[in-house]
């Protein structure tokens, strides 16, 4: 006998807004329908615990069948099923908190941002009228005597409820999927949405089996399974691992799991550098595994990949509220039991208990670093080139972590050797020079390395954001970089000054109109085999840098700085030189300067290579 009834909400506008403020995440309902089942399992399971339900031989299981022709897609479980009170309690009637506001806020909006509202208004269920356009209900009770029920909706305030013929304990939804939504359909795009939502899921899911007769058979999908003839294979998998890796205690898993583990869930085939297992169960719960990645690119930050769970079922990815941002350059798993399933951003601002965590796993990472740099400083520094722009995006972004990690701070030489700050050889005036780029600035590093001052790699993007913070931090502390500026301990004391006021007049003259963006000057450097270098100075530089990077123009260009080597035998020899040579030969030099200090325009190039191919002549000709 049919019943006919009418779904409870406040709003009759519900399921237009379900269909369109949950849009960007349709796929979320394959989540919401499994994760319902799971719940339904887990409650049954405790019931058999405690000896309120009978037990069952069949394991515990989540089935899902999809039928293209008859365009259904079914959800059963073997949990503990419904009676027919339960089904009007849970299911018809959306009682869900701030309903009206929600309903009053959104009606008029045009465009839902990144809102998601399964989970925070008990939406699970009818998230299924994102794809379909009727949805049943085929459900079992494990109570003893219960009578199957069947409901049915067509996604308006009406639904339909009868005698269902269900004989085994437990769920069936089924969608008929609407038209448009034929994604849902196809097996392959299942398998993607189950790895993504149900990877880690409690209980065995399992999609399109055909040979586990004891969970609830769904209508047969061919002709020819309809005769009986189609040949089963000999094993169906779940398609999710119930007993995820971050389950298990630290002692129990060997690094072999570790990365086996790694390479699963975030598909890279690079070996980890190291991993931190979370294993908390006071004053919160929490589990997870956060990976270290290889870093494939030294010169751009690669984004990591924190995925979130509560209670094995995947929340979202990289939630900054939940793990620090800076954290998100790693890889890894995170397992918050006492989160919601769906994570409201708004409330996790505000809750207090979501901020220990996040300082916990914050401090669960320093000490691991602490602990590699103390134990085996040659990992460490092996691994520094790799985590390095982790640890320095961290103390940019939180001064606690710099408390932290401070005393670990490495700075590579051009020598390869890693150093503290405190270890790491300064100036007089507590400088300390750095290069950008090895290769460009290799003269520079010569000029240095033969006078036996330290030089630091600097080459990340990072890097020019973390110096200014260790300035910050530490303000007795100078940064320069290695073509800023020329160290004491790299001029002559014997300076001629008469021959250093001619050579800088005679260069001068000799450039033209160039003279006029420039500084010139000559002094005597120990080093006799560079005729010049270019400089400009550390706050021009960083300031023109700035400007570039955020599009502003901090006023006059700087003018660049020539040093003129008074020592070097090329420069000696100017005066003697025609007026001619004298000029052809001021502006190579300053060619080969400019050539270690940066990349040269379009226009300097072809100036340069018609100056070589006019030295070289000169050359071959006398």
């Amino acid at each position: 006998m049919k019943r006919q009834g009418q779904i409870k909400v406040e709003s009759e506008n519900l399921f237009p807004i379900i269909k369109k403020w949950l849009y960007s995440d349709k796929d979320i309902f394959v989540r919401e329908l499994v994760s319902n089942g799971c719940d339904a399992i887990s409650k049954l399971e405790k019931l058999r615990n405690i000896g309120e339900a009978e037990k069952s031989e069949t394991p515990p299981r989540v089935v899902i069948t999809v039928d293209e022709a008859a365009k259904t897609l079914c959800f059963s479980d073997n949990g503990l099923g419904m009676t027919e009170d339960e089904v009007e309690r849970y299911i018809t009637q959306v009682a869900f908190s701030g309903a009206k506001e929600f309903v009053d806020h959104y009606r008029e909006k045009t465009d839902s941002g990144d809102v998601g509202i399964i989970g925070h208004f008990g939406l699970g269920f009818y998230s299924a009228f994102m794809a379909a356009s009727e949805v049943e209900i085929d459900t079992l009770s494990y109570q003893k005597d219960a009578k199957p029920v069947h409901w049915y909706s067509d996604g308006s305030a009406e639904y339909e409820i009868s005698d269902g013929t269900r004989s085994e304990v437990g769920t069936t939804i089924t969608l008929h999927i609407a038209q448009g939504e034929e994604e849902f359909l196809k097996e392959t795009r299942l398998h993607e949405i189950l790895h993504k939502y149900c990877q880690f899921m409690p209980y065995e899911i399992y999609l399109n089996p055909k040979h586990l007769d004891e969970v609830p058979a769904q209508t047969p999908s061919t002709d020819e399974e309809k005769d009986g003839k189609a040949e089963a294979p000999t094993k169906d998998y779940p398609v999710n691992d119930t007993h995820p890796l971050w389950l298990k205690a630290p002692k129990d898993c060997t690094d072999e799991e570790y990365k086996q583990f790694y390479s699963q869930v975030f598909m890279d085939f690079n070996e980890p550098l190291f991993w931190i297992h979370l294993n908390v169960d006071y004053p919160f719960n929490l589990k997870g595994i956060l990976y270290f990645p290889k870093q494939q690119n030294k010169v751009e930050v690669m984004p990591g990949e924190i995925k979130l769970y509560s209670n094995q079922v995947y929340v979202a990815d990289n939630i900054k509220e939940v793990v620090p941002e800076f954290l998100m350059l790693l890889k890894g798993v995170i397992d918050c039991p006492d989160l919601p399933l769906n994570v409201s951003r708004s409330f996790l601002q505000n809750d207090g208990d979501v901020a220990k965590i996040s300082r916990h796993i914050t401090k669960k990472v320093s000490d691991k670093l602490h602990s590699i740099f103390q134990d085996n400083r040659e990992d460490f520094c092996k691994y520094w080139e790799d985590i390095s722009p982790f640890i320095k995006f961290g103390c940019i972004k939180d001064e606690k972590f710099y408390d932290r990690v401070k005393d670990i701070l490495l700075l590579k030489t051009t020598k390869g050797e890693y150093k503290t700050l405190e270890e790491f050889p300064k100036t007089k005036d507590n400088k300390i020079f750095y290069v950008t780029d090895e290769d460009l600035q290799s003269q520079y590093i010569r000029m240095f390395d033969a006078q036996g001052i330290a030089v630091a790699v600097l080459s990340h993007a990072i890097d020019p954001h973390f110096i200014s913070f260790l300035e910050y931090k530490n303000h007795e502390i100078k940064f320069a970089r290695i073509d800023s500026d020329i160290s004491e301990a790299m001029k002559d004391t014997q300076t001629d000054e008469t021959q250093a006021e001619q050579l800088s007049k005679l260069f001068t003259e000799a450039m033209g109109e160039k003279a006029k963006e420039l500084e010139i000057r000559s002094e005597a450097l120990k080093d006799d085999q560079t005729p010049a270098v270019l400089l400009l100075s550390e706050q021009a530089r960083r300031m023109q840098e700035m400007g570039a990077y955020y599009g502003m123009n901090f006023g006059e260009k700087p003018k660049t700085t020539v040093v003129i080597n008074t020592r070097n035998a090329l420069i000696e020899k100017l005066p003697s030189l025609s007026e001619e040579d004298r000029k052809l030969a001021c502006q190579y030099i300053y060619d080969l300067a400019a050539l270690s200090h940066r990349s040269l325009t379009a226009e300097e190039m072809a100036a340069f290579m018609k100056r070589s191919m006019q030295v070289l002549s000169n050359a071959m000709l006398h």
